[in-house]
């Protein structure tokens, strides 16, 4: 939906300061092609009833807006759900991979690469493939693949050829890495599949659009049920992506935004992914944003029990929208996030992923300053089955 006021990016791929193409001289030229192509694609009818149709019949979109009796009493606030863990491949990242997958198909592309951290991006980039029929790699840190093993035998299922990356930490920031050197490399029949709003200039802005179905299926399911705006959105954030999604439709509204960074074993340690929180400016795959690095420059290590969080970086607008003072970036610990991932399973009989589980821990604890009865929307990215494992080791349960 096009804003009045807020227009970002420039013309330069910029949101304020952060954004931009910083990338070796040989993708340009893919970049501006894969610019040029959606710009003339976006707003084209016969692409958009496309994209709309498969989301309607393959997605299953639109996704419900669910209210949370019970956590709601506990809390004395009205809390809804946005609900897309019952998405077609259980996350948001089917509605960024299939707008994107159409983008590949009108660019000629024969080989779609991807990298994926909780495995959820790397499992819509899979199904999109088969659905399409082209060939599919994936990049995944060892350390994510033991983590995920339930998703990477999906991508398998679907046909994807996971390469596992042994770098680093042997996380998202190393697949990341990985991906983009197959892309120098065969970037002239290959399409890098970006799964979040990172990454250079047209990636933020492109997967932004994709996402922001979210927040305008958010904005008319609320206003359906209640009339007017909720007080309060709330969204998890490593890349971005689901926050962002929700949170675009609701820029230039009087409609609080909060997102909720993983602060893994707590700020005052070194073992945390809290980039917004603790970073700093800098490049990083290939943008200018906040990240975790160190006095000589050199990435610092994330940490999180969330494999989707577990990233240094965030996306260039988010970086904007902190510094704007537009979102608030709040965090929750490990801890704290597997007590609201049985929180909400427990008292609503919904299993979130351990990413939602961030927001929901933010909520839990009342670290947000709501008044009695405000209206609350959580985006509930993704669904829980993919972390029964790691919540069990956590736990100390054996499942064998």
């Amino acid at each position: 939906m096009p804003l009045k006021s807020y227009n970002y990016p420039d013309a330069r791929g910029h949101y304020g300061e952060f954004g931009g193409k910083y990338v070796p001289e040989t993708l340009i030229p893919a970049l501006e092609e894969l610019e040029s192509v959606y710009n003339q694609l976006k707003d084209d009818d016969a692409f958009q009833e496309e994209l709309n149709e498969l989301h309607r019949n393959y997605t299953g979109r639109p996704s419900p807006l669910t209210f949370a009796p019970r956590i709601s009493e506990e809390l004395s606030l009205n809390i809804w759900l946005k609900r897309e863990d019952l998405n077609h491949t259980g996350a948001h990242k089917i509605n960024n991979t299939l707008g994107q997958i159409l983008l590949a198909k009108k660019m000629g592309k024969s080989r779609i690469i991807a990298e994926t951290g909780a495995g959820q991006h790397g499992v819509a980039t899979a199904t999109v493939a088969a659905k399409f029929g082209l060939q599919c790699i994936v990049y995944m840190g060892e350390e994510d693949i033991r983590r995920q093993s339930l998703n990477v035998f999906r991508m398998e299922l679907l046909g994807a050829e996971v390469r596992p990356v042994d770098s680093g930490s042997k996380t998202l920031k190393d697949a990341t890495n990985e991906a983009i050197r197959d892309w120098v490399t065969n970037v002239e029949d290959t399409y890098y599949l970006i799964g979040s709003v990172v990454g250079p200039h047209p990636y933020p802005m492109i997967v932004r659009d994709f996402q922001a179905i979210i927040g305008e299926e958010t904005r008319s399911q609320f206003a359906e049920k209640n009339g007017g705006l909720p007080d309060a959105l709330l969204a998890c954030v490593g890349g971005g992506s689901n926050a962002i999604g929700m949170f675009y439709p609701f820029i230039e509204d009087d409609v609080r935004m909060y997102a909720v960074e993983a602060s893994g074993l707590g700020l005052n340690t070194d073992k945390h992914a809290a980039s917004i929180t603790l970073g700093s400016h800098g490049v990083f795959h290939g943008a200018y944003s906040y990240l975790l690095q160190n006095d000589d420059g050199q990435v610092q290590l994330p940490h999180s029990i969330s494999a989707g969080l577990d990233y240094p970086g965030i996306g260039p607008e988010h970086s904007h929208l902190k510094t704007t003072e537009r979102v608030t970036y709040i965090d929750a610990t490990d801890e704290e996030s597997v007590e609201a991932f049985q929180w909400l399973s427990e008292k609503e009989g919904i299993i979130p992923a351990l990413e939602s589980a961030h927001a929901l821990a933010a909520l839990q604890q009342q670290k947000l300053d709501l008044p009695d009865g405000s209206s609350v929307i959580v985006n509930l990215s993704g669904r829980g089955d993919k972390d029964v494992n790691a919540v069990a080791d956590y736990l100390g349960k054996d499942l064998s």
